[in-house]
């Protein structure tokens, strides 16, 4: 095992701890010596990830670290270049800004090494789409799905009837040419999809279906399994 991939399973070992964990432990489980998981952690503070403990005592990590992304392989890196880029045909002006930071973000932190650049990619993605225009934002739908609360809907079908909904947003589906919402409908009881593009008002309420998210998710994929998370 690499030094570089070593630093990596070190952190990877501490995110997962409830509890301090030894230097012998860690070893153990990289099959190295103490005296190099010392020297480690100590090249680890070094580069300012939030280590804390000593020798004898055991290893924390501070909470809600987020390691920096350094040991992308190059196809990986291609990966993330080319998925960024594909936010683009959604439409979705606030998600495409988030893109964006990521990008930068990765880029800041990857070594400079010439299979790791982002900037400058020969990997390029068409921002051709055929998803009409919304009148509701999609931040409203996305912040509301991760919330958990529940949205008033002015919908419109296909035969142009119109109609008015109280749901329980669960996923939006991306596809080329619409944007879809999958939801719980109070109306019908059922799982409906409704597209986006489609609404002509989308209301965050007040109420929440908090605890029953994943449940209604879970029985969501299991009917439609086009939809199934990868």
């Amino acid at each position: 095992m690499s030094r570089s991939s070593r630093l990596f399973e070190i952190i990877q070992i501490l995110r997962r701890a409830t509890a301090p964990v030894s230097a012998g432990k860690i070893a153990c489980a990289l099959e190295v010596s103490q005296r190099t998981i010392y020297r480690d952690i100590i090249a680890l503070q070094g580069m300012r990830v939030p280590i804390e403990g000593e020798a004898g005592v055991g290893y924390v990590m501070e909470v809600g670290f987020d390691l920096p992304p350094l040991m992308f392989t190059a196809e990986e890196v291609e990966a993330i270049v080319v998925g960024l880029s594909l936010i683009g045909r959604t439409g979705d002006a606030d998600l495409l800004a988030a893109a964006s930071r990521v990008g930068h973000k990765v880029a800041a932190v990857l070594p400079s090494t010439a299979d790791s650049h982002i900037e400058g990619s020969p990997l390029h993605v068409s921002h051709w789409n055929a998803i009409p225009p919304s009148a509701v934002e999609y931040r409203v739908l996305r912040q509301s799905i991760r919330e958990e609360r529940k949205l008033h809907l002015h919908y419109q079908d296909a035969e142009a009837r119109r109609s008015e909904r109280i749901v329980c947003p669960l996923a939006l589906v991306y596809y080329v040419d619409n944007i879809v919402l999958a939801a719980w409908c109070e109306l019908r009881k059922d799982f409906r999809h409704f597209r986006v593009d489609r609404m002509s008002a989308c209301i965050a309420t007040d109420n929440l279906f908090k605890g029953e998210r994943e449940r209604l998710r879970s029985e969501w994929q299991a009917r439609h399994q086009l939809f199934s998370a990868f």
